[in-house]
This record gives structure tokens, sequence and C-alpha cells, in this order.
């Protein structure tokens, strides 16, 4: 059996060329690299925007390092038994997002041992996926929105999505109008309320604002209130998507037995990493439902690219001058491309995603 001989972390912040708010100008990561006993390498991570990068990276040096020497190097066989043994610390959270560093490095070794990509090793599906604008835009002007989804159109982006949640809905509505006039019949638009409303409130606004032709409102309500969504999801006829803070399998099919959610968007990372991701991906595939993985597109548009599809073709999401490589983080180039609205890799081993630490802060 292959088995884990060395794992190192390393933490540090890159700096965000645009705020996503006034005290978030910057993003954490954990940068991991793990050798195999067959002597493979492989870099992987862990990633938290402004709130627990030492607590992720304590867990990840103090805990994580000890339990995992000497279990299976093959991708996700250690996974269950390290969440096993982290789970007094919590089962989703912290935990699996450093559980993610481990996870990633390990699929980048076993990719890297056969020279391949990963989602090659993992199985492509597909030689593109398709790529939605996104923005952490509530505190922008109108005029500033305004100016960011034209340089989405004119990248050539078909969908794009935006921040709803001002404390008056008419303003809401005037933005999204606003965005909605500017981009046309022809072009998707989403919504995302980052768990601002209560579920009167999002009842109301969702009202409000279906008028626009929406593909979805996204986190409408607290991400772990499941009755909320639930009955959220009775109320109103617009799609309800919802991952990005669900942290396991099990909270993922809870939504979904509830019908509280119609799409779903597991982050990657928070999730614990590819293994996990794809126990996910089969629950949403075995109840009908959409998967479209959250941010990280260097990360996510590789994965994106290796699911099924038999309900909707999964889309990655590119957040505006937030991608690792425009950020100038990654020792390597991409290992993808975004040009015209899609996503394509470009030619690496592993997920070829390793962070200079020339480039970028420790923490």
């Amino acid at each position: 059996m292959t088995t884990i001989t060395r794992f190192d972390t390393r933490l540090q912040r890159i700096a965000l060329t645009r705020p996503w708010a006034a005290d978030v100008t910057s993003v954490g990561i954990v940068a991991t690299h793990v050798v195999r006993s067959d002597g493979a390498e492989g870099w992987g991570f862990s990633w938290t925007p402004q709130i627990g990068a030492a607590a992720v990276h304590a867990l990840l040096s103090d805990d994580i390092v000890r339990a995992a020497i000497g279990r299976s190097a093959e991708p996700g066989e250690a996974w269950q038994g390290l969440w096993e043994h982290l789970h007094e610390a919590g089962g989703g959270g912290v935990t699996t997002i450093a559980l993610a560093g481990l996870d990633l490095a390990l699929w980048d070794a076993a990719a890297r041992a056969r020279d391949l990509p990963a989602s090659a090793l993992i199985g492509r599906r597909r030689e593109r996926a398709r790529v939605y604008g996104s923005g952490v835009n509530l505190h922008y002007t109108q005029d500033e929105l305004l100016a960011q989804v034209q340089r989405w159109i004119d990248a050539g982006f078909t969908a794009v999505k935006i921040k709803v949640g001002k404390p008056d809905i008419a303003e809401d509505v005037d933005r999204v109008g606003a965005v909605r006039a500017l981009l046309g019949p022809d072009r998707e638009l989403m919504i995302d309320a980052n768990q601002r409303w209560d579920l009167d409130r999002a009842t109301t606004s969702v009202e409000a604002l279906a008028r626009f032709d929406l593909a979805w409102i996204e986190e409408p309500l607290r991400a772990d209130d499941l009755g909320g969504h639930t009955e959220l999801a009775r109320r109103i006829d617009l799609p309800i998507a919802v991952g990005e803070n669900l942290h396991t399998a099990h909270r993922f099919a809870d939504f979904l037995r509830a019908g509280a959610a119609q799409i779903v968007q597991p982050n990657i990372v928070r999730v614990g990493g590819i293994s996990p991701f794809q126990r996910i991906a089969q629950i949403a595939s075995d109840h009908g439902t959409a998967l479209h993985p959250h941010l990280l597109p260097e990360l996510s548009g590789q994965l994106a690219l290796t699911l099924p599809g038999d309900v909707a073709e999964p889309w990655a999401e590119d957040v505006e001058d937030a991608g690792f490589g425009a950020l100038g983080a990654l020792e390597d180039s991409s290992p993808v491309a975004i040009a015209d609205g899609y996503l394509t890799e470009t030619p690496h081993a592993g997920l070829g995603i390793r962070f200079s630490p020339l480039l970028t802060g420790k923490a």
C-alpha cells in the first residue's frame, strides 16, 4: 500500500486587487505538500477569505499531520477515517476546510504520478465548461455595478450574478432592474443574498424581484436554516441555490430530501476536498438536482469538466479579480483559461495549483 510519509503546511495571505469589503482585502491560504512512500509528491491547499485561516492551519499542523502519516495515500481512502478523527472538533466548517488541504494534495500527487491532469484521472466528460461572471458588489454604487456588468458582457459572459440585500427593497429593485436592462433578455441573471434575509423578507424580496427573469436566488436565508428554506421553496417559484456554506454530504442530503433547494453549489474546499465533493455530486444526481461548484475556478472549473451533467450542464463561477492566477499567487501558470464565457484547461499535471511564497505574504 502506498502511504503518506510526509505532510507540510504553510500559512499565507493573498492580497485582493478589488476588496470584497472594507475589512476583506485579502484571502487566507494554507498551502500544503504531501510526499508518498513511492516518492510521488503533491500540492494542495485550504482556503478561507477572512476568518479562520490561522485556525485551519493549526488544525492541519497540530492534528492532521500526525494523524495522516502512515495512512493510505490513495485519493479518498484516508478521508473518512481522518474526518472521524477530527469529529469532536466539529463535523464541518474548520475541520472540513482543513481536510481539503490533505485531500487535494493526495489527488494532485496521484495525477502527477501518472503525468495526468487531475480531471483526466477522475474522468473528464467535457472539454469546456460555461462560466458566469460574479462579483462581491453589494457595496458598489449602481454606476460601479453596471460598469462591472458591462465588463462581463464585453468578456463574452452570457450569465452573471450580483449581490442583493440592501436595507431598502426598492434599492434592490432599482439595481436588479438596471442590470437586467443592460444585459438584455438573452443573458441569464442570478442574485445572491448571502444569508441577509429572514423568511418573510426573503418572500417579499423575491416577489418584488422575480419580474426580472432571474435564474436563481442564492442563500436567501441563514445557511443552516433547513426549515426556513423548505418553507421558502413552498412560497416562491424561483429556484433556490444553496451550498457554499454547507460542509458535509449529510447536510446536502438533508436539504435535497426536504425540497429546500433546487440547485446546489458545494465549495470544494469547504466540503473537505474532491473526495467528499464527488459524494455530494452523486447525491445531487440521485435527486435530479443541478450542481454548479462554488468559487475558485482554477479548482472548481477542473471539477466541472468531470461532472456528468445529467441534470444540467455545470457552470463555473468567476469572481472578478479574484482568481489565483489573476492575483499573481501561483508558482506556475494557471491550470485553466477563461475566454468568451467558457473555461478550458491549459497543459498541466495534477491540479496545477502551487502557491508561490515569493508572491504572497505570511498571515
